[in-house]
């Protein structure tokens, strides 16, 4: 077995002991396949943690199900990035979709994802969903007034990534949603990487008139704490309960008390949300 360290900074870091399953080269970045004792299989992006078969149902349970209970009819979803397939399972809970979008630009991601992570992966071919390998802020520059939900399920805000953090993708997100549409984004950690996470903030609010941000706690993620931005033009997120919904879901984090509280967060939250 080696020791696998994630570093959140240059002081400080995650270390599990794992055993290299598999590493791949891809046109865009590393990919190495991990076996955990503690978290199972985990699935690491030019040394980030993506994902791990235990912890990842908080992520992808948190980034999705608000944001399709705020819209009163979710159909069309755009999920960009999410090769893992995680996101795509949740939308496709909601009876109400039609269609899935997966924007992802790294085919790797999705073909390593369904061979060894198949209980994030397993609905990835479901005839719901179509899949698009392309970069996300060009994708959307295709569809207009289109999506009801779009979903950011982005990489940290470094090298390619970086763009999908920005008011002018931000504002390519708002055109491509109908009238009633909703986006959420994953934010970073408000703890960790607080200049991200207000950064993230700031731009949103630059481009939608709603917006409203929640946290989960996720083992493997810098911190523990991470958090997610919802945001609509035309739908006011944060007083949108869709209470009776929660129930018909099958899920293991989100529930009913979570989602009646959702926008609870710490006062150093706060505060950092006003600055921002």
């Amino acid at each position: 077995m080696i020791w696998f360290t994630e570093y959140w900074t240059e002081n400080v870091g995650l270390t599990v002991k794992a055993n290299e399953v598999k590493r791949i080269k891809s046109k865009y970045q590393e990919i190495l396949i991990l076996e955990t004792p503690e978290f199972g299989r985990m699935l690491v992006l030019d040394g980030l943690i993506q994902t791990t078969e235990r912890d990842e149902f908080i992520y992808h349970e948190m980034l999705v199900h608000p944001a399709m209970l705020a819209h009163p009819d979710p159909k069309r979803v755009l999920i960009i990035g999410g090769g893992d397939g995680g996101s795509v399972r949740e939308a496709l809970k909601h009876p109400s979709v039609e269609e899935v979008h997966l924007c992802e630009i790294d085919e790797e991601v999705i073909i390593a994802s369904e061979k060894y992570f198949p209980s994030i992966a397993g609905k990835l071919r479901d005839p719901k969903v179509k899949i698009f390998i392309a970069d996300g802020n060009a994708f959307l520059e295709e569809k207009k007034d289109y999506y009801d939900i779009i979903i950011l399920d982005s990489s940290d805000p470094v090298g390619a990534s970086e763009v999908l953090f920005t008011k002018e993708f931000y504002s390519k997100v708002k055109a491509s949603l109908r009238k009633d549409g909703v986006m959420v984004a994953q934010t970073e950690s408000p703890m960790i990487q607080e200049e991200y996470f207000k950064k993230a903030i700031s731009e949103i609010r630059k481009v939608f008139r709603n917006f409203g941000v929640y946290l989960a706690f996720i083992p493997t993620y810098p911190s523990g704490m991470w958090s997610f931005t919802i945001a609509s033009e035309y739908i006011d997120v944060i007083n949108t309960k869709r209470m009776e919904k929660v129930k018909e879901l099958k899920t293991k984090y989100f529930c009913d008390s979570i989602y009646a509280c959702l926008f609870t967060v710490p006062k150093f939250v706060e505060d950092i949300i006003k600055k921002s």
